[in-house]
């Protein structure tokens, strides 16, 4: 069985563990309202996507 034969140095440790963070969302504006929304999806708020009305809103 593997045994580490060193203690890992906590520079060694903390470079491995480099990439372990996490990544705010990215967020894109409705061309029709305006609204943040996630990108490469139906508007919530107003229920275009890419101009094309895909999702009827309960306002209307």
């Amino acid at each position: 069985m593997g045994v580490p034969k060193r203690k890992t140095s906590k520079a060694r440790r903390d470079k491995r563990r480099a990439h372990d963070y996490l990544t705010t969302t990215s967020l894109s504006r409705c061309p029709q309202c305006n609204e943040m929304r996630l990108p490469h999806r139906v508007c919530p708020t107003c229920g275009y996507y890419h101009d094309r009305l895909v999702l009827e809103s309960e306002e209307e």
